[in-house]
């Protein structure tokens, strides 16, 4: 399973491809199951970089555990959640959204 990442152009900030639009959470993010579903969200990330919206778009590996999206690399995990130095602070501060089944 993958998902669409990138950094939002405006102020660096990680985001994913979810429902439409650049979400700041991982949660939503539209997963793709198969090869088409990976081309379509490419296709989506390669015209968002050339409108200047995103930057440094990537596929990434995901897993969904106990309903919550899971990114499987350390990078990506740490562009989900934040600062790793403070827990109090940044994405992992709040609780992420669950997944529909």
């Amino acid at each position: 399973m993958k998902v669409l990442t990138a950094n939002r152009l405006s102020d660096g900030i990680a985001v994913w491809y979810a429902d439409g639009g650049w979400a700041e959470t991982i949660g939503h993010a539209d997963l793709a199951h198969d090869k088409a579903a990976e081309d379509r969200l490419e296709a989506i990330g390669a015209a968002a970089a050339a409108n200047n919206e995103v930057v440094d778009v990537n596929l990434i590996d995901v897993t969904v555990v106990n309903g919550l999206v899971e990114p499987v690399r350390l990078r990506e995990k740490i562009r989900a959640a934040g600062p790793t130095i403070r827990t109090d602070i940044g994405k992992q501060a709040s609780p992420p959204p669950a997944r529909a089944a």
